[in-house]
């Protein structure tokens, strides 16, 4: 196999510094027709505990290629453990852990996660001399075949298995409770289905929803271990993900905004962006689970979302993601458009409430501003930055026959034609099953509190200037 190009030094996130490097393709084996891709990869802010929340941060890391001659870019087919003990062919220098886990039945895998395999308490990290073994065989390619590949990589962060709480015991619109009280909370205690109705002990709610179940076994609760991306989809991450489309494909997604500091602009295959570390707004249903089909992860449910905030810790009535209920708002931007971009005023640890000098989103993990506090930096209990505030979380919703169907698939790293994502049970590009949570910047603060269902199953698949996404994977 000929290999043309290995896009070197290639930036592939914009969350806190992710680069790729160094990438090379060594040891092909004609025989069982794989080879291996070496690359370095490091990021600021990484951790690994073992006490408090017990979790580590990841990159997300998948591979698109192209032949010579060929426009169309394609998802790379890595190798996985296949249950035999026999290893995943991968290659980790030490101190570092790869792990991958075979999608959807498929016999393949669409990407790995790498992490600390020590503890680390908010270290920058640089992961030398790492081999994936890539089964281009299995692609369809010829020992031959020459081609060009591609490395993304997208910040995650592992929330373990464990029994939560969603509702508050609040005063949240629609917000989750345990019959028959209406502010006891419901204990999340397994991925089994979870019985809605008005018996003592019962799951339910008061408004955001057909109040009908039982919500299946099947559909994410957030008990299971899984990973949510750190970040929301940053421009730099969204305008690569338009450059390795097709036109057509790259024109359906493509917003073509110029306002409310979205700075994409371009033509096919040559798009870039002025704000590349700032959340990507204007993004409608339709384009969030494109991107997070190709990038084999999924849409996150509701109750993902509570557990992401909330933790396993106990609730506080009407808290937001950092399980407080005080917060200050950013009144203008320090270092604008910058790597460092973050609040002028200095204590401030969200971004709400339509402030004047601010009129969008913000560079995702802004407020991390040397005191790394859950509540200064507006994180959630587990290390999510921007659960509560900047755009809109879009949510699969428990409310709805459409959203209950979701049954946690991943995106398998290919779009139709068109451009839309094509996973089975995901909710369709009209957003029926979607809604919204954790507020904006547009918003008041109220709507940024973890248990708010006021927008909980609004199906609106349109575009708007505080509409973002992020995306989750089930832990292999």
């Amino acid at each position: 196999m000929v290999f043309l190009s290995a896009l070197l030094a290639f930036r592939i996130s914009f969350g806190n510094n992710l680069v790729v490097s160094n990438i090379s393709l060594t040891s092909q084996n004609k025989s069982q027709d794989y080879t291996m891709i070496k690359f370095d990869v490091g990021w600021s802010n990484s951790w690994r505990v073992s006490t408090g929340p017990s979790n580590w941060d990841a990159a997300w890391i998948f591979i698109k290629y192209r032949q010579q001659g060929q426009t169309t870019w394609h998802h790379a087919t890595l190798n996985y453990v296949d249950g035999s003990g026999s290893g995943d062919g991968h290659t980790e220098p030490s101190g570092c852990e790869i792990s991958s886990s075979e999608d959807n039945g498929s016999g393949r895998a669409l990407g790995v996660f790498i992490y600390s395999g020590v503890a680390l308490s908010q270290s920058n990290v640089n992961y030398n001399n790492i081999s994936l073994r890539w089964n281009y065989g299995v692609d369809g390619l010829a020992d031959s075949a020459k081609v060009e590949i591609c490395i993304f990589g997208i910040e995650m962060v592992y929330v373990p298995q464990g029994s939560f709480y969603a509702g508050s015991g609040g005063n949240e619109t629609g917000a989750f409770y345990s019959e028959p009280s209406t502010t006891d909370p419901y204990l999340i205690g397994s991925e089994s289905d979870i019985i809605v109705g008005s018996g003592t002990g019962e799951f339910n709610y008061t408004s955001g929803g057909d109040n009908l179940g039982p919500i299946p076994a099947a559909f994410p609760k957030g008990y299971k271990a899984f990973y949510c991306m750190k970040y929301e989809i940053t421009q730099a991450q969204y305008a690569s993900f338009l450059n390795k489309l097709t036109a057509t494909q790259a024109t359906a997604r493509n917003p073509a905004s110029a306002t409310l500091r979205f700075g994409i602009s371009g033509f096919f295959a040559n798009y870039t962006t002025t704000l590349p570390y700032v959340a990507c707004n204007f993004l409608k249903w339709a384009d969030v689970a494109a991107y997070l089909d190709w990038s084999g992860l999924r849409p996150m449910t509701e109750l993902e979302y509570e557990k992401a905030a909330r933790g396993t810790q106990s609730t506080v009535a009407n808290e937001y993601a950092w399980g407080s209920t005080s917060t200050t708002a950013t009144l203008s931007i320090r270092n604008s458009g910058l790597n460092n971009e973050t609040s002028f005023n200095s204590t401030a640890n969200a971004n709400f409430g339509n402030v004047p000098g601010v009129q969008g989103p913000m560079r995702s993990g802004c407020f991390g501003q040397g005191t790394n506090t859950r509540i200064a930096t507006g994180a959630g209990y587990y290390g999510i930055m921007e659960l509560s505030g900047n755009l809109y979380e879009r949510t699969v919703t428990v409310g709805n026959t459409d959203g209950r169907d979701f049954t946690g698939l991943h995106g398998d790293g290919l779009l139709s034609s068109s451009g839309d994502a094509d996973v089975i049970k995901w909710p369709g590009n009209s957003a029926s099953g979607m809604g919204f949570r954790g507020g904006s910047w547009k918003e008041a603060a109220v709507l940024m509190r973890t248990s708010d269902r006021f927008y909980a199953t609004n199906a609106n698949g349109d575009r708007s200037g505080d509409f973002g996404g992020r995306g989750c994977r089930t832990a292999p």
